[in-house]
């Protein structure tokens, strides 16, 4: 098994259509790679929000970035559920991103996710960070449109307990959705743990559809 590790990494780009979505899709990610690698810098993008939201992924960020070196968390206003429509904007938005920042890893949504929403992120992801890593990562919900990813992160006991913990406190918006529970948000990384044959049966996956290998 080729194991591939943190220790280089010093600027990560997140993206997120909606508050909460990083921290389900990576944020045991990045609460590892944080506990070994305290030299790195985190952008955290935020694409939509209402107040309630904002004060919410705020809130959130600031608990998984703790560890950073430096943090940058941005909550922008666009229409939840009308990317599509918005795409302009926000293509704008991306451009201005990808001038300011060259990030060594980026987190983003699935190409193949059927939210509208992020695969309009996705796409623009792509679009915008051209070399670069890029690793989408997975949101279970109600379209099963979960695919056969190629990349893992093991997650330690510790780290699966304060993820689940941290959106269960952070999101109370959510509580109401039948889908926002606990139960999900340790269900998805256990398959994915066995998958990976992970030591304490936990984590996340990605996937990594460029990677490129140097002997440099």
């Amino acid at each position: 098994m080729l194991n591939l590790g943190f220790g280089n990494v010093r600027t990560v780009l997140c993206l997120g259509a909606h508050a909460d979505d990083i921290e389900i899709g990576c944020g045991g990610t990045l609460l590892e790679m944080l506990a070994v690698n305290d030299h790195i810098n985190v952008h955290w993008v935020v694409l939509s929000s209402t107040p309630e939201r904002a004060a919410e992924a705020n809130s959130s960020a600031e608990l998984f970035l703790e560890s950073a070196a430096e943090r940058q968390v941005v909550v922008k206003e666009f229409r939840d559920r009308f990317f599509p429509c918005e795409l302009e904007s926000i293509k704008e938005y991306f451009d201005e991103l990808g001038g300011s920042i060259q990030p060594d890893l980026i987190f983003t949504h699935r190409h193949d996710d059927r939210h509208q929403d992020h695969r309009v992120v996705s796409d623009l992801t792509w679009n915008t960070f051209r070399d670069h890593i890029v690793l989408e990562y997975e949101i279970p919900k109600y379209e099963g449109d979960l695919g056969n990813p190629n990349l893992f992160v093991p997650l330690s006991e510790a780290t699966m307990l304060r993820k689940v913990e941290t959106l269960m406190e952070q999101f109370p918006s959510q509580h109401s959705r039948q889908w926002f529970a606990a139960e999900t948000f340790r269900a998805l990384p256990r398959i994915r743990g066995l998958e990976c044959n992970a030591p304490a049966g936990w984590a996340e996956a990605f996937h990594a559809r460029k990677l490129c290998l140097s002997a440099q």
